[in-house]
């Protein structure tokens, strides 16, 4: 009972957030007023959380009536050096949510407030370990943006009104759940923008319910992950769902690269309202497949990732990359056209021995021929696909094509390779469909006993799909159930003998009928 009023406190508190995410943005367009719900959002967080932090140490150390957020700013200075050592940053109590808010309606100078504020946040972690984690935060957060309205007073109004719905959000910080609310929250509202948005928004969102199943195909057998990775981390969702699945203690880091300047913004920002130390991920801004970032820190033990469907990249028109390491293996790079069997290339390279990677994949790389066959000759002859499942239809935003998953290891105990259609495993939710509790558990079920189950699943030698040049779509290997209707021969011979016998006695009837006509 309990569970089932969290999961409808939940809703509600989901239905009210959108419901004033909506309200608030007036004309401008969802997706570009995102970036200040989830930043404000993000400012009310770590105001809290910080301010959490140090009320907890004080009155362990024996005050018990210590309130951070009522501390002169130059008595809260003494304090600054250990607290961005330990956070990552520092927030004066003049600079708090809390208090900003408060003096909000009176602020004629809110928007400068606001952005000296942003200005200080980031500016605390200057020349220290945290300094790239928060750098350029608040960029895509313009308080001076003429989306908020034509004047300086018309903007400070609409800020005012954000700080209080932000504010008045029922995202309680008492007995540890602001973590869980504030994350849950940032997650609910992107994954609605990402909806709204279509295709613009699905490029930097996985469905949370895919993401967790990857999550636990990468880590099946294991309670403890080393370090995982995402090459194209998006918002980071793919790679917070080891967090959920493991738990952040049992995760040695969380790492990742985002070529979007903004969903850089976003994933950073994801780490800080789940609670992850900024010791404790490392996400890069720029283009994983020309100038990876954490080449310093592979190999890497769990790698999940959705990178983008068939884009462009240098591929052959740049000479340096056939000798990469990353790719030279196979002898040949992917198309200029599609980079997708690139992504797969470069996370094979930095997977560990002992590690798993599961990628969503475009169909096309399953059976296109030239470069991309050449590829998949090498990651077969070489035993390196664990499985490939077949997803159902329209799972993710901006596209109804049925993806993928390709599920790559180094330490195999066979020689094949084991193909699953999950064509079947979702349930119809609103527009898309989506992969509930138990069409993820029949999917692991089935991926984890790695064998043949009639019309589901099936294992197949490496050689056989050599023979069959290196096609891999599942629909190759596995039959579905055959729905046509079963014909017996024999008896459709009788009743064709039976009908041309009547139609010859009906003709006999007929031809005597005309011919008493006749007569008469």
């Amino acid at each position: 009972m309990q569970s089932t009023t969290r999961e409808e406190q939940r809703a509600e508190l989901h239905k009210t957030i959108w419901r004033i995410a909506t309200e608030l943005r007036g004309s401008v367009d969802g997706w570009d007023f995102k970036s200040y719900v989830l930043g404000l959002l993000f400012y009310r967080f770590i105001s809290e959380n910080l301010t959490t932090y140090i009320n907890q140490g004080e009155q362990e150390a024996g005050d018990p009536g210590f309130d951070y957020s009522r501390l002169p700013d130059d008595q809260a200075e003494l304090g600054r050096g250990d607290t961005v050592q330990e956070k990552g940053f520092y927030i004066l109590p003049s600079e708090l949510f809390t208090n900003v808010r408060a003096r909000a309606p009176h602020d004629e100078n809110l928007n400068e407030t606001l952005e000296r504020v942003f200005k200080h946040i980031e500016g605390s972690a200057v020349g220290t370990a945290s300094e790239d984690d928060l750098k350029g935060l608040f960029d895509d957060l313009d308080v001076n943006s003429n989306k908020l309205g034509p004047t300086v007073a018309d903007r400070n109004k609409k800020l005012v009104r954000l700080l209080d719905a932000i504010g008045d959000m029922q995202l309680g910080i008492s007995e540890g759940t602001q973590i869980d609310t504030f994350g849950d929250a940032y997650e609910y509202l992107m994954t609605m923008y990402a909806s709204q948005a279509g295709k613009s928004g699905g490029e930097f969102f996985t469905p949370q319910e895919v993401s967790e199943l990857l999550t636990r195909i990468a880590v099946v057998g294991k309670t403890r992950v080393d370090k995982v990775y995402d090459p194209a981390c998006g918002s980071g969702s793919l790679l917070l769902q080891f967090d959920k699945v493991l738990g952040k203690e049992k995760v040695g880091g969380f790492y990742g690269q985002e070529i979007n300047l903004t969903t850089y913004n976003l994933a950073r920002i994801n780490m800080f309202l789940h609670d992850i130390n900024y010791e404790q991920f490392d996400i890069a801004h720029g283009d994983t497949l020309t100038a990876p970032a954490h080449g310093d820190v592979e190999p890497f033990e769990a790698i999940v990732s959705n990178p983008p469907y068939s884009i462009h990249w240098e591929g052959k028109n740049n000479p340096l990359l056939i000798d990469d390491e990353r790719f030279s293996p196979a002898g040949v790079l992917a198309p200029p056209s599609k980079a997708d069997l690139a992504f797969t290339m470069h996370i094979l390279s930095w997977l560990a021995v002992n590690g798993t990677a599961a990628i969503v994949e475009f169909p096309g790389v399953l059976y296109r021929g030239g470069a991309e066959r050449k590829i998949r000759k090498y990651l077969i002859d070489n035993n390196y696909v664990d499985a490939v499942i077949q997803l159902p239809p329209n799972l993710f935003f901006g596209t109804t094509i049925a993806t993928c998953i390709i599920v790559l290891k180094k330490s195999k105990k066979d020689n094949a390779v084991l193909f699953i259609d999950a064509s079947d495993q979702f349930t119809h939710s609103g527009n898309k469909n989506q992969l509930d509790v138990d069409n993820r558990q029949q999917i692991l079920d089935w991926f984890t006993q790695r064998q043949d189950v009639d019309h589901k699943a099936k294992l197949v030698q490496n050689s056989e799909i050599g023979e069959n040049e290196y096609n891999i779509a599942v629909s190759s290997y596995v039959q579905p159930v055959d729905t046509s209707e079963k014909v017996d021969i024999h008896e459709l011979n009788q009743r064709i003998e039976s009908i041309v016998k009547r139609e010859q006695e009906l003709r006999t009837q007929i031809d005597r009928i005309i011919a008493d006509l006749e007569d008469k």
